[in-house]
């Protein structure tokens, strides 16, 4: 196993990762507020997810700092946050850090856009401006 596989396995352990069945259900409940870290060119190539909010990777520890002067709106400590990105594996990394912030209830999606995309759940057309 490489280093970075290493690293990936040891972010995922403290994850409770969701699938995109049941990330959808939650959405539906207006349960959780989804954050899609994927470069722009993809968001506008492959879509979105509904009322997902792209936050550029850069910017996410201060957008979702639940106690931040930075933070979106919409969200506390108590909060799900669901991180996605292409296929499940930089939102991992992004989910455990901004777990770290304060928000214990923060995951990722399993397989990312493209495993919600494949199981047909709902998608926008993309190129939503990212939260500066």
């Amino acid at each position: 196993m490489s280093a970075v596989d290493d690293h990936l396995a040891a972010a995922r352990a403290d994850l409770t990762r969701i699938d995109p069945l049941a990330a959808n259900a939650l959405r539906e409940r207006g349960e959780a507020v989804f954050i899609d870290i994927r470069p722009v060119v993809n968001r506008l190539e492959e879509g979105e997810i509904p009322g997902s909010i792209p936050v550029e990777r850069i910017h996410l520890e201060w957008r979702l700092d639940p106690a931040g002067d930075h933070r979106i709106p919409g969200f506390d400590a108590d909060s799900t946050v669901i991180v996605l990105c292409n296929e499940g594996y930089a939102s991992s990394f992004a989910a455990r850090d901004i777990k770290a912030l304060g928000l214990p209830h923060a995951t990722d999606l399993i397989g990312g856009f493209r495993a919600w995309h494949a199981a047909g759940l709902p998608v926008r057309d993309g190129g939503t401006p990212a939260v500066p």
